[in-house]
């Protein structure tokens, strides 16, 4: 490796620079400096994961990723609202295993967090490429059972080996 700064490392401490002014909302030199040291820290301790194998992301898919997941959030988040003011009330919660193809842990992380987020749905666990999910009826279920969500995120992200 050589001495100067890695193109990645760069890009990852500037994105999350970028990322700390958008939350932090301060511009003042002390809470920049601040921003700035972190954003350094955080790139720096993540930099000998990528050794590893490094991600490669279909930033078009991931862009269009984002409102398709908040229009499903927004969809099950109507249903499940349904389902609660019904005077009978008729959920069917129930726990199941998902097994996925995904290959590298980014996807797995963002399937995982993407269930999570959307409104009757919880992964309960993860272990190895399998999925433990909670769901409060089949229709909340339907996105994870009929692997609509997995491809999704599939589309989203390329592993790449480092190996030759």
């Amino acid at each position: 490796m050589s001495s100067g700064l890695h193109p990645s490392l760069i890009f990852r401490t500037s994105s999350l620079f970028v990322l700390w002014l958008l939350l932090s909302e301060s511009f003042n030199l002390f809470h920049m400096s601040i921003g700035l040291g972190a954003s350094v820290a955080v790139a720096l301790l993540n930099t000998n994961h990528a050794s590893r194998g490094a991600v490669s992301i279909r930033w078009l898919n991931a862009l269009s990723y984002i409102p398709w997941l908040l229009a499903r959030i927004f969809m099950s988040g109507l249903h499940l609202s349904f389902l609660i003011l019904n005077p009978r009330l008729p959920i069917a919660p129930k726990l199941f295993r998902y097994r996925t193809a995904l290959k590298h842990e980014a996807g797995l992380v963002l399937l995982g967090n993407s269930i999570t987020l959307t409104p009757g749905t919880l992964t309960a666990d993860v272990n190895g490429n399998e999925l433990l999910v909670h769901s409060m009826d089949d229709e909340s279920a339907a996105d994870v059972t009929s692997a609509r969500l997995e491809n999704k995120v599939s589309e989203i992200f390329d592993a790449v080996s480092t190996r030759s």
